[in-house]
């Protein structure tokens, strides 16, 4: 029996908000919104978006000894996320600049702060926490080492990894061969093949199971969600929703997949869940708070 459902390692961010008319082009200015605050950074994301359906879920994160970083404690916390691995120092807390247009499509720039310092180190210090959980989920918000660390960690444990390369970033085989499933939207599957990428999702999840990780999610956004194994791959549509913001949608859908992985649902299974708590996500503004419970999810 393990102690969690999910483990998470990752980033927390403050996410500060500006809503736009539109999108600035370079060299221009904008007026926006009033500045929002939000709890972030995908590895919070998506420790919340499980927490909120009922899944046992660790971080271990790095956050600054500051008012953000005590933010993001306290909002985990009300999650229900287990903040033992919530690690302190002196680096500030890492912030992520979000512009949300009136379609509510974003952009984001990431300052790493604390994140950037979650280290080999950390990663060590934390194997009760790496044995604890079936599933282990990452992202690239954290060092590239911290990442390969944890791989090679949950490899040993015999932990499930379920790896997002957001941002996009290149992967060594060993990391992609540990993935199973490697989630990816259009853009990082694009970045991740180069001039391999292909025309279609089918084209990115063959040329993506061909670098080495046992399977492939490629997110489409309203699209839904292709699954993909050495055998098989099968589209899971979407849920028809208006959106309202898309920040953190990715985040809610990993979470969701990487709990009902660890739950034992098969690829598939996992993928239809987590389509729904995308679709969901997005019908909210703000990332955490649009979150969705169990109740609203199956409600949808």
């Amino acid at each position: 029996m393990h102690g969690y459902d999910l483990l998470v390692v990752g980033s927390a961010n403050a996410d500060l908000v500006i809503h736009v008319d539109r999108r600035p082009t370079a060299g221009e200015t904008v007026l926006g919104s009033d500045l929002a605050t939000h709890p972030g950074g995908k590895g919070a994301n998506q420790a919340v978006a499980a927490a909120r359906l009922g899944a046992r879920t660790a971080l271990l994160a790095r956050v600054g000894d500051d008012a953000h970083g005590r933010m993001l404690t306290g909002s985990l916390r009300s999650a229900g996320v287990d903040t033992s691995g919530i690690l302190i120092g002196d680096t500030p807390t890492g912030v992520a600049l979000i512009t949300v247009d009136p379609s509510g499509d974003n952009s984001i720039v990431v300052s790493p702060g604390a994140n950037g310092r979650l280290g080999t180190a950390d990663v060590a210090g934390a194997h009760e926490l790496l044995a604890a959980a079936p599933v282990v989920s990452l992202q690239l918000e954290i060092p590239a080492a911290t990442v390969a660390a944890v791989v090679a960690a949950a490899t040993e444990a015999g932990t499930r990894v379920v790896l997002n390369p957001s941002p996009p970033a290149a992967l060594p085989p060993k990391v992609l061969e540990g993935c199973d499933p490697l989630v990816v939207n259009e853009h990082e599957a694009r970045f991740l093949l180069g001039q391999d990428a292909g025309a279609a999702p089918e084209d990115w999840a063959r040329g993506l199971l061909a670098l080495g990780p046992r399977s492939v999610v490629v997110t489409l956004g309203a699209g839904g969600a292709l699954a993909a194994t050495a055998d098989s791959a099968v589209h899971v549509p979407s849920v028809r929703v208006e959106a309202v913001d898309t920040t953190g949608a990715g985040d809610a859908f990993t979470g969701a997949l990487a709990w009902r992985l660890g739950a034992g649902d098969d690829l598939e299974t996992a993928v239809r869940f987590a389509v729904r708590v995308g679709a969901v996500a997005v019908t909210k503004a703000g990332a955490q708070e649009s979150f969705p419970t169990l109740d609203e999810t199956e409600q949808l």
